[in-house]
C-alpha cells in the first residue's frame, strides 16, 4: 500500500494561530463582574429611601466579597495571589514608562498599575461600606455621612480610571481584556497560565450571595413611611446636592 506523506520542511506554512492560556479563574471572574454589579447597583440606589434595603444588601454583599477575595489572594490561583501581582512604586513606574514605547511591558497577569487599582479599590470598599453601616445604624455624626459619599465618589472615580485603563491597555497591547475577565484566557503560552479554573469554588460564592439577597428579601420588613431620621437625611442629601 502505498502511503503519500509530507514532510514538516514540504509542508505548506500554515498561520500560527495565537497561544491563549487560562489565566483568570472562575472566582476571580465571578467575584469581578458580581463586584461591578454590586457597585453601581449601590451606587444608583443610594439617594432613594424606596431603594434603601437594596443599597443595604449590595453594600454588606460587596465586603462579603472583599473578604473572599482577600482569602483567595492568598490562597488562590497563581494569578489570583496578591504575591505574584502586587508590585512596589519602581515596578509602577517602570511599567507606565513602556507604555510610551513601541514594545510596552506585557504581564500575563494584572500589570503593576492595574494591581494598584485593585488594592485601592479594594481599600475604599471597606471605606465606603463601614461608613455607610456606621451611618445607617446612626452610630456617628454627619461627619459620617460625609465620610461614605466622599469615599463613594472617589470610588466612582476610581472606576472611571480603571475603565478607562483597561480599554487602552487592550488598544496598546492588542488584547481584548475585558474578553479576557469573562473567558479566562489571555495571550500566554500554557505554562504561563493556571491548571484549573475551580469552577465549582465560584458556584459556591455565587450561591451564598444569591442564598444572601434572598434572605434579605425574605425578612425584609414592609416598607415604613419616611421617619424623621429618614426625613433628616434626605435634607441633608439635598443640601449637599444644591
Amino acid at each position: 500500500m502505498n502511503t503519500v506523506s509530507t514532510s514538516r520542511a514540504e509542508a505548506p506554512p500554515a498561520a500560527a494561530a495565537p497561544r491563549r492560556a487560562l489565566v483568570w479563574d472562575a472566582p476571580v471572574r465571578a467575584f469581578h463582574w458580581l463586584m461591578v454589579l454590586c457597585f453601581f447597583g449601590a451606587y444608583l440606589s443610594a439617594e432613594s429611601e424606596r431603594w434603601r434595603l437594596l443599597h443595604l444588601t449590595l453594600g454588606y454583599t460587596m465586603i462579603g466579597l472583599v473578604g473572599f477575595r482577600v482569602v483567595w489572594g492568598l490562597v488562590g490561583t497563581r494569578h489570583a495571589r496578591f504575591a505574584s501581582f502586587v508590585r512596589g512604586p519602581a515596578a509602577v513606574l517602570r511599567y507606565l514608562r513602556s507604555l510610551w514605547s513601541r514594545q510596552p511591558e506585557h504581564h500575563v497577569g494584572h500589570n503593576p498599575a492595574g494591581a494598584l487599582a485593585i488594592v485601592a479599590l479594594l481599600a475604599l470598599t471597606l471605606v465606603v461600606a463601614a461608613s455607610g453601616w456606621a451611618t445607617y445604624s446612626e452610630a456617628g455624626g454627619e461627619w459620617l455621612e460625609d465620610l461614605h459619599e466622599g469615599a463613594a465618589e472617589l470610588m466612582m472615580g476610581l472606576v472611571v480610571v480603571h475603565i478607562v485603563a483597561v480599554l487602552a491597555a487592550s488598544w496598546l497591547h492588542r488584547e481584548n481584556l475585558i474578553g479576557a475577565m469573562i473567558g479566562g484566557r489571555k495571550a500566554g503560552a500554557p505554562q504561563d497560565g493556571v491548571k484549573r479554573a475551580w469552577r465549582g469554588v465560584a458556584a459556591l460564592m455565587l450561591a451564598a450571595v444569591l442564598g444572601f439577597w434572598w434572605m434579605q428579601w425574605r425578612d425584609a420588613p414592609a416598607a415604613p413611611a419616611a421617619g424623621p431620621a429618614a426625613e433628616a437625611r434626605q435634607d441633608r442629601h439635598g443640601r449637599h446636592h444644591d
